[in-house]
């Protein structure tokens, strides 16, 4: 399939923006004092939770049943396979966090004092490698010609993800900060965490130019990791405390977004 130079562009911009979002939410810790507002983070982590579990859906899983259509009555096998990996892998990512969190509470007083923020990023970094595989997925999927999944839908998960990044970003920077950090070398940091993400959709996408038929496993492990992120760490936070009606009205905004996109334009 010959690809025009602008559709290489357009490619490239969708899987850097993740980490563009990011770098923004790192950025708060040049003009702001304190966290983010109650509403601010429920509305963007409500909208970022429906647009992952939207494409979850149209722009990984059914995409991933419809390339194994020549398995007839069992095209559905690697998807389940992948989805579950994809929830497993993550599984075993918060299962092996407390025993890293032990390894620094042995390591000295100067460890424990960045303990926790030490662990938030690393917990960051790892939950953001299947995100990446997800957006390098989709428009691993576009570069083999698939007719399901469009430049604009493969654009409206990378914007929901870079909006779910933008929170995570702050949470990293602005506690480095607070802990006496200066703000460049903190939102460095931040940004930082994030730079795994289009790295792990660039390797996603070689990976699946040279071994096509993994092309639905990868579709599907990216799924299921990130139904895993929505569930396990998105929608806890959206019903609970202050501005909780916004947090589940801007989920159900995002997903109809995204279901919208998927379907008018994919």
């Amino acid at each position: 399939m010959c690809m025009g130079d602008n559709m290489l562009t357009d490619i490239f911009c969708g899987i850097m923006l993740p980490l563009l979002g990011t770098a923004a939410g790192s950025a708060c810790v040049y003009f702001m004092k304190g966290s983010l507002s109650a509403f601010v983070q429920k509305a963007l982590s409500g909208f970022a939770a429906g647009v992952m579990m939207a494409a979850s859906v149209w722009s990984l899983i059914i995409p991933a049943i419809d390339r194994c259509e020549n398995l007839g009555g069992l095209a559905f096998l690697p998807a389940v396979l992948g989805f579950w990996s994809g929830i497993l892998f993550l599984l075993a990512v918060d299962r092996l966090m407390p025993q890293i969190s032990m390894h620094f509470r042995k390591a000295g007083d100067r460890a424990n004092r960045f303990q926790g923020i030490t662990m938030l990023v690393f917990a960051v970094v790892l939950h953001n490698i299947p995100e990446g595989m997800a957006v390098g997925a989709v428009y691993s999927a576009i570069l083999s010609g698939d007719e399901n999944v469009s430049l604009s839908t493969a654009f409206a998960l990378s914007l929901g993800i870079a909006i779910q990044n933008f929170p995570e970003g702050a949470i990293i920077s602005m506690p480095l900060k607070a802990h006496g950090m200066k703000k460049n070398r903190a939102f460095a940091y931040g940004a930082l965490s994030g730079v795994v993400e289009p790295l792990g959709a660039f390797i996603t996408i070689l990976l699946s130019v040279l071994v096509v038929p993994l092309l639905p496993l990868f579709l599907s492990f990216a799924a299921g990791a990130m139904v895993y992120v929505v569930v396990r760490e998105l929608i806890p936070g959206l019903s609970d405390g202050e501005s909780a009606l916004s947090g589940v009205l801007f989920f159900a905004c995002g997903f109809s977004v995204m279901m919208a996109l998927d379907v008018a334009l994919g």
